[in-house]
């Protein structure tokens, strides 16, 4: 998958990008990414990418020529993605960031993530773009950490990213639940002992164990979710005899 960052900081993604799963998807070349500067394509003498708004008010405006400038640039030196890619703006007002919305994106072989500062775009911006997305209800300085977020939910959807073919199934929100506990060695530490079912080598057992402790956790503490999770005839019965 090729990655396209359009930002005037491309210099904050070095620590993000250089470590960890990102690091090794970018090393395998399962994941290509690239930086666009918008400020590159501003046409004044001092490279100005913002303005005033009209009608007054506070901040500046991201102004639409250099975005398009940088955009359309993309677009023309990858043309062989054309039939299968994505133009993302990091918006607050958009679509909110989910697990299933990270699923949509890995589909794609190219993903250009239009990432603003300031106090927003000029509204014409959003015409570049396919869809608008959140990763919360809160406001950020600028695009550039919500690109992040996504790309390295996106990242761990694509095949040989992750060190073991079943992690991303079993993360949560993966099938719309929160997970379920883990343990690992010792078996006993201060007195906290692990489940038996989980040292009983019956696969079965745990899988089952596993499912009901997901059920039981996004019951508790996200109750919201269960109403859009994919729910079984059993897992519903066991909801209600658990209420």
């Amino acid at each position: 998958m090729r990655i396209d960052m359009i930002t005037i900081f491309p210099e904050m993604f070095a620590g993000p990008f250089g470590a960890s799963m990102t690091k090794r998807a970018i090393d395998k070349g399962i994941l290509d990414v690239h930086f666009t500067n918008f400020r590159d394509f501003s046409t004044d003498k001092h490279h100005h990418v913002d303005d005033t708004p009209f009608g007054g008010g506070a901040g500046m405006v991201l102004k639409p020529e250099p975005m398009y400038k940088a955009v359309r640039s993309v677009l023309a030196k990858t043309t062989e993605f054309a039939s299968n890619r994505r133009v993302l703006i990091m918006d607050p007002a958009g679509v909110p960031f989910t697990q299933n919305k990270a699923k949509e994106l890995a589909n794609f072989a190219q993903l250009i993530f239009i990432c603003g500062h300031y106090e927003g775009f000029d509204a014409r911006i959003y015409k570049l773009a396919d869809e608008a997305i959140s990763i919360g209800d809160f406001v950020l300085t600028g695009g550039e950490l919500p690109a992040m977020v996504i790309t390295d939910a996106v990242s761990r959807m694509l095949p040989g990213v992750l060190g073991a073919a079943e992690s991303a199934p079993t993360d949560s929100f993966y099938e719309g639940l929160l997970g379920f506990p883990q343990y690992t060695r010792p078996r006993e530490f201060e007195g906290m002992e692990v489940p038996e079912v989980l040292v009983s080598g019956d696969h079965a057992k745990i899988r089952e164990w596993r499912r009901k402790q997901a059920l039981l956790a996004t019951s508790d503490k996200r109750p919201d979710l269960l109403a859009k999770a994919e729910l079984s005839q059993q897992d519903k019965k066991f909801l209600q005899e658990n209420e």
